[in-house]
C-alpha cells in the first residue's frame, strides 16, 4: 500500500537535541518509511532552527523541512498547524516524535514495516507498557503516571498504558474533522485526544517505547499539572457526547501557521 508518513518533530528550546533526533532518522530503512520529516519550531529563543538546520544539511536526505510557528502556540498548537499541513498536503498519517530525544524512532520502525499501523487509527508509544523501558524517571512521576493511567482507565472504560508520550502516530483520516481544534494548546493536548481517540470507539494500538531523562529541560510544573489533568478527566466523565465539542483553550486561535525556513534539504 502506498503509505505518506510525515514524521512530524515539535520542538521548543531544543538546540542541544535535535541534532540527535534528526540524527535517528540517518539509517536508510528508517528514513526511507517517511515522506518528509517537519521539524516544527514553536518560537524557541535559543538556535534550535539553526541546529535543524545545520543538522539537515549535513544528513542531505532530501527530505527535511525546518518550520517556525507564527507564534507560541504551545505544544498542542504545534499539533494542530502539523495536523493542518498533513490533512492539506495528501498524508496518510502523522507520527509525531519529540524534539527533545526522550524517544526512540526506532521504537515504531516495526510497527510500520509490518503494516500493522494501517489496521488503527492511532498507534501510541506507551511508557508503561510491558516491555518499555525508562531510564532516568524518578519513583515520583512513575507512580504518578500509574495512577494517572488507572484513573483515566476507569473513567474512559478503556484500557489506556499512556495519556501521552512523546511517539505517537496518528491515521489522517481519522483527523479530518478537526475534532482536535479547540483541544488545549498546551501540554494537556494529548490528555484531551486519549479521551477523544475512546469517546470515538477509535482503534487504537498501544505499544512499548524506550524513554529517558538525560539533559532535557522539563516545563512541566508536576502539582499543577496532576490537577488540570484530572479535571479533563472529569469533564469527560461528567458529559461524554459533548467532550468533543468543548471549547478548552483560554485564547481560540483561528488559525494555527507557521513559516517555512527551508524545505526538504
Amino acid at each position: 500500500m502506498n503509505d505518506r508518513i510525515l514524521a512530524f518533530i515539535p520542538a521548543y528550546c531544543c538546540a542541544a537535541q535535535i541534532p540527535r533526533v534528526l540524527k535517528q532518522f540517518a539509517d536508510p530503512e528508517v528514513h526511507g518509511l517517511f515522506d518528509e520529516i517537519l521539524v516544527v519550531d514553536n518560537v524557541s529563543p535559543d538556535d534550535t532552527v539553526q541546529a535543524a538546520l545545520d543538522c539537515a544539511r549535513a544528513m542531505g536526505l532530501g527530505k527535511v523541512s525546518v518550520v517556525r510557528n507564527q507564534k507560541n502556540y504551545g505544544l498542542g498548537g504545534s499539533h494542530k498547524a502539523a495536523f493542518t499541513y498533513a490533512i492539506r498536503n495528501g498524508f496518510t498519517h502523522v507520527m509525531v516524535l519529540h524534539g527533545d530525544d526522550q524517544g526512540d524512532v526506532k521504537d515504531i520502525t516495526g510497527v510500520l514495516r509490518t503494516g500493522r499501523h494501517r489496521d488503527y487509527d492511532c498507534c501510541l508509544g506507551a511508557r508503561f507498557h510491558p516491555g518499555a523501558q525508562l531510564r532516568g524517571y524518578s519513583l515520583l512521576r512513575t507512580t504518578g503516571n500509574h495512577v494517572y493511567n488507572w484513573l483515566f482507565s476507569i473513567g474512559s472504560g478503556r484500557r489506556l498504558y499512556d495519556l501521552g508520550s512523546g511517539l505517537n502516530l496518528y491515521r489522517t483520516s481519522a483527523l479530518q474533522s478537526f475534532y482536535w481544534l479547540k483541544f488545549h494548546d498546551n501540554l494537556m493536548f494529548n490528555y484531551c485526544m486519549i479521551l477523544a481517540h475512546v469517546q470515538r470507539s477509535e482503534r487504537i494500538l498501544f505499544f512499548p517505547i524506550s524513554w529517558r531523562e538525560d539533559d532535557q529541560v522539563s516545563n512541566v510544573k508536576l502539582f499543577s499539572q496532576a490537577r488540570r489533568t484530572l479535571g479533563i478527566l472529569w469533564l469527560y466523565v461528567k458529559d461524554r457526547t459533548g467532550f468533543l465539542s468543548r471549547e478548552f483553550r483560554e485564547v481560540p486561535v483561528e488559525s494555527y501557521q507557521f513559516e517555512t525556513v527551508a524545505s526538504r534539504l
